[in-house]
């Protein structure tokens, strides 16, 4: 791929007909597709968001989509940017930019229609290719060299791009992660060291959405560990984190020889060590942090050495808890090999059977409501679990309960 045009090839995407009526009412010489679209395409990665850039100030962007059908939505007019929507698609179009002031989040921007300006503004090469209506790729600052050498290169001068937004360090680690083959380019890399401290502007929120992405791309574990090097990860995680590169290394693999689903949240535990305190961290959701928390607290205890076992944690905790600590016990050595091939196995094929009795029963058996209920009513579920969820039929839990209240008396 030289620098310069190239043509889209096979891009179904780029006939469909709402999209094409969006181009036609922007006029194709003043509107390009820009950004992951093209990138993607030129990889061969599917295309899912499609965002367009135009010469047209966003009025102009409004009364023209509104003329040829489309709903309008105003949503980032004070950065130059409209959603507009049609056929139940949706697009944004943004005017192209030039920035005049920034304070390392945020920037003061004009618009401009040089298309260069606006690609210069933008974060990676590979980010600032734009195509035309007949899919033609231009090129202004050599992102398609990057993308066939699959280099993530910030575009001119690394360390005024992040300062002009300090998100650019986390959002350079991801896209490596996603889309690089070999080392990491070293200019990128100085820059970040340098300005790392300025990753305090950003905050939490955009920090865990920025992680969820990374952790499960597919050069993860080689970008954490050039988050490391940087001293980058120390103002991402919680200081209690231990950064296992090999509990992580051994979860990634996991994954391959399993067929598992990389999951962020686990491969950030298996990382880390540090559960609790990734809540607070990366601003987990309650039912994150409590699934997270119950798999890391069972991983920190002794394993099951039978069947019987882990079929009491699956029951306990649920099945999926059950399979997240067994994925962090393996990733910290603290079950071998075979054993969490079996566990998998087993917990694959395990269906939770059912506890039929309630309180209402220990009532219907002559016991005073009270404390006592709820004692027999757990100490019959205790051992109908260690009996191996036997009895399963009602009258054979009711039997085992009057067992048990016989044992008491």
């Amino acid at each position: 791929m030289a620098r310069g045009e190239r043509k889209l090839a096979g891009a179904a995407w780029l006939r469909d007909p709402v999209l094409r009526d969006l181009l036609l009412a922007l006029e194709p010489e003043r509107a390009r597709i820009v950004g992951g679209a093209v990138r993607n395409a030129l990889m061969g990665r599917p295309v899912t968001d499609i965002d367009i850039a135009t010469t047209w100030p966003p009025e102009e962007v409004m009364a023209r989509a509104r003329a040829m059908g489309f709903s309008v939505h105003p949503v980032g007019l004070a950065h130059g940017s409209v959603v507009v929507a049609k056929d139940n698609r949706a697009f944004e179009v943004t005017t192209l930019r030039r920035d005049i002031e920034t304070d390392g989040r945020h920037a003061v921007v004009a618009y401009t229609t040089d298309w260069a300006a606006d690609a210069r503004r933008r974060d990676f090469t590979i980010n600032a290719l734009y195509a035309d209506i007949d899919g033609r790729v231009h090129d202004p600052v050599g992102g398609l060299a990057d993308l066939e050498a699959r280099r993530v290169r910030f575009i001119g001068d690394p360390y005024q791009r992040i300062r002009e937004d300090y998100l650019r360090i986390l959002r350079f680690f991801r896209f490596f992660a996603q889309y690089a083959r070999g080392k990491a380019d070293a200019p990128a890399l100085a820059a970040i060291e340098k300005s790392r401290v300025g990753l305090a502007w950003i905050s939490r929120e955009r920090i865990g959405a920025e992680q969820r992405k990374l952790m499960v791309a597919p050069r993860a574990l080689d970008a954490v560990e050039l988050m490391l090097q940087t001293g980058v990860i120390h103002h991402l995680l919680p200081e209690q984190c231990r950064h296992d590169l090999t509990a992580l290394r051994r979860m990634v693999e996991d994954d391959a020889a399993h067929d598992l689903a990389a999951d962020w949240l686990l491969r950030l535990a298996a990382l880390c060590g540090a559960a609790r305190e990734l809540k607070e961290s990366l601003r987990l959701s309650r039912e994150e942090a409590r699934r997270i928390g119950e798999a890391d607290k069972l991983a920190r205890q002794d394993p099951p050495r039978e069947e019987g076992g882990w079929k009491a944690l699956a029951w306990r905790h649920g099945r999926e808890v059950a399979r997240d600590a067994a994925r962090l016990m393996h990733a910290r050595a603290a079950l071998d090999d075979a054993a969490f091939t079996a566990v998998l196995a087993l917990l694959a094929d395990f269906a939770p059977p059912a506890f039929l009795l309630r309180g209402s029963d220990v009532l219907a058996l002559g016991i005073e409501p009270g404390e006592e209920v709820g004692r027999l009513l757990r100490a019959a579920e205790e051992r109908w679990v260690a009996q191996g969820f036997q009895p399963s039929d009602r009258d054979g839990q009711l039997a085992l309960l009057r067992a048990i209240m016989g044992e008491t008396a």
